[in-house]
């Protein structure tokens, strides 16, 4: 009885090829473009890998400080409300709902 489940299998399961088992993706280890172990080294230009500071485009470490407006831009502005107002405002508007 084993005989004829086995000679079921034998014909229904997939055939192994050897030529696919021999195609097996393969990966390697990329090499650092890092010459020494001085990070300094990589900020001589663009290069690949060598992070943000390699792109003066993309500047967000050589940022100046917060922008200041100038006083004559500032006196225009009305002044904040204060928290008692702001929460007679949201109960005001929650009401409505």
């Amino acid at each position: 009885m084993s005989n004829i489940i086995d000679k079921v299998k034998g014909k229904l399961a997939p055939k192994h090829d050897q030529t696919s088992s021999s195609q097996e993706q393969q990966y390697s280890i990329q090499p650092h473009p890092a010459k020494t172990n001085d990070p300094a080294d990589l900020t001589e230009g663009p290069q690949l890998g060598g992070g943000l500071n390699s792109n003066p485009e993309a500047g967000a470490f050589h940022a100046r400080g917060p922008y200041v407006p100038p006083r004559d831009l500032t006196d225009g502005l009305e002044q904040p409300q204060s928290r008692e107002e702001l929460r007679a405002r949201s109960a005001d508007l929650n009401r409505g709902q």
